[in-house]
C-alpha cells in the first residue's frame, strides 16, 4: 500500500473567502472545530491529489506538490465549502462543480462563488448525488472527485464513481489513525466491492489527516448509482461506521 506524508504549508486565502467560511461555520455548515483545522483539512485533499499527479509514492519522503493536472473536478456533498471553495481558490485554472442536496447550503455556495468572481469556472449544482450521477452532463465528466464527510465508504464509493472518467481519482477523507485502529482496507475499501463500481485502491495519503485515494480503472457500470436512498439502505458491502476527524 502506498502512503504519502504531508506537504508544505497551505497558501493564504482571500479575505472574502475566509469571511464566507467563518459564516458557514457559524451556520453549522462545517461542523465543530477551529476554522484553521478545517482549512488544513481542505488543503490536504489538494496535497494528496497533487502528490499523485507528481508521482509521489515514497512513504518516507515528502511528495512533490504543485499545480494539479488539468481537469474538471467535483466536490461531493460540498456543504459549507470545505474542501470545495478552498480547492477552487488553490486551482484557479480548473473548472469545478460543487454538489450539495441542500438548497440552503447551495445558495450559500453560489453566493460565495459569485462574490469571489468565480462563476465562469465554478458551478453549484443542487441535487442528490444518486440523481446527479445519472445526468449526462455530469456522468463520467470529472478527473477528480473529493468527499469530505459524505457518508460511509460504500455509499461514498457508489455515489462518487459515476462522476469519474476512466483513470479519474476519488479522494475520501479518512480518520488520521492507523488502519488497524478502525478496520483495515479490506473492511473499508474491499477489492471486490470497489471492482463492482470500476474502482480500485490507489494509495493512502496521511498527514495531519488521512485521505484514501481510489482510481476509476474502468467506466462505472450503468446500473450505478442506484435509486435515491438505496446506497445507504442497501450498501454494496458492510463496514463499521467510523467518524472522520473533521
Amino acid at each position: 500500500m502506498n502512503a504519502f506524508v504531508s506537504g508544505p504549508e497551505s497558501p493564504s486565502l482571500p479575505p472574502t473567502l475566509v469571511a464566507a467560511l467563518r459564516q458557514a461555520r457559524a451556520w453549522g455548515f462545517l461542523g465543530d472545530g477551529p476554522l484553521d483545522v478545517h482549512l488544513a483539512h481542505a488543503h490536504g485533499f489538494a496535497d494528496a491529489s497533487e502528490s499523485v499527479d507528481a508521482g509521489g509514492i515514497d512513504p518516507l519522503s515528502p511528495p512533490a506538490v504543485g499545480e494539479s493536472q488539468a481537469g474538471t473536478w467535483l466536490d461531493l456533498g460540498s456543504g459549507g465549502g470545505i474542501p470545495g471553495l478552498v480547492l477552487a481558490n488553490r486551482w484557479p485554472h480548473r473548472e469545478a462543480v460543487l454538489l450539495d442536496s441542500s438548497e440552503r447550503r447551495a445558495r450559500f455556495l453560489a453566493q460565495t462563488v459569485e462574490n469571489l468572481g468565480w462563476a465562469d469556472r465554478v458551478r453549484v449544482v443542487t441535487a442528490r448525488a444518486e440523481l446527479a450521477g445519472r445526468d449526462p452532463a455530469l456522468r463520467g465528466a470529472f478527473s477528480l472527485v473529493v468527499a469530505r464527510s459524505f457518508g460511509p465508504p460504500p455509499v461514498t464509493a457508489e455515489c462518487g464513481a459515476p462522476f469519474l472518467r476512466r483513470e479519474g481519482l476519488l479522494i475520501v477523507s479518512e480518520p488520521p489513525i492507523l488502519p488497524s485502529a478502525y478496520g483495515d482496507d479490506d473492511a473499508r475499501w474491499p477489492v471486490d466491492g470497489l471492482a463492482a463500481l470500476g474502482l480500485e485502491r490507489h494509495s493512502l495519503w496521511r498527514g495531519k489527516f488521512g485521505y484514501r485515494v481510489l482510481r476509476q480503472s474502468r467506466e462505472c457500470p450503468e446500473r450505478f448509482p442506484r435509486r435515491v436512498g438505496v446506497p445507504a439502505k442497501r450498501p454494496l458491502y458492510r463496514t463499521a461506521e467510523v467518524s472522520s476527524s473533521d
